[in-house]
């Protein structure tokens, strides 16, 4: 069972990424504030669910979450300022998107920023520990899956509609064979 919250008695927002290790894309990252009552039997790290469970899950995460805000940091801006400064950038995006301000920021990993002068603390694998940290982790990959869907639809040689952008035996081959898109990470090793 994941914890509530790391600090009980605060408005705390849990924040992840998605897209991370992806060669193409954009990385994705969720800021959720959920109620202190909130509990949930099934949410857990979104790895960790199958796609039909993220999808069903997003919607009670979108109705009974407090606030939640999602960002998107596209592939020219990785290449330009590196993937994890990208993914604190998404991070710090979809907290500007709460229209409720926390009191404390829980964030999925070991790095981070300061934001906006709010108390934060990196929890290493976060989103198996606390609910805020798996529901952002659960928005995170379901809109940035949705976003590579699409993508598929005009790109059709590298299987995103499956990998979502990962490095895929699928993938290579697609790079292989056609060439890069113009949505590829040009500083990722693609093949």
């Amino acid at each position: 069972m994941l914890k509530p919250y790391f600090t009980k008695g605060l408005i705390e927002a849990g924040t992840d990424e998605a897209g991370r290790g992806c060669l193409a894309g954009p990385v994705c990252a969720a800021a959720v504030i959920l109620p202190p009552d909130f509990s949930n039997n099934i949410l857990n790290d979104s790895k960790q669910l199958s796609e039909k469970k993220r999808i069903a899950l997003r919607t009670i995460i979108e109705k009974e979450a407090i606030a939640f805000g999602v960002a998107f940091v596209d592939h020219k801006k990785i290449d330009e300022i590196n993937i994890l400064q990208a993914s604190i950038l998404a991070m710090h995006l979809a907290l500007d998107k709460l229209d409720v301000r926390p009191e404390h920021i829980i964030i999925d990993g070991n790095r981070f920023k300061p934001y906006n002068f709010i108390p934060c603390t990196t929890v290493v694998k976060g989103d198996a520990k606390f609910l805020s940290i798996a529901a952002a982790s659960v928005l995170a990959k379901t809109y940035r899956d949705d976003f590579m869907t699409k993508m598929h639809h005009k790109y059709p040689f590298y299987g995103w509609d499956k990998n979502a952008g990962y490095p895929t035996k699928k993938h290579r081959e697609g790079i292989r064979e056609n060439g890069v898109t113009p949505i590829h990470r040009m500083s990722f090793k693609l093949l």
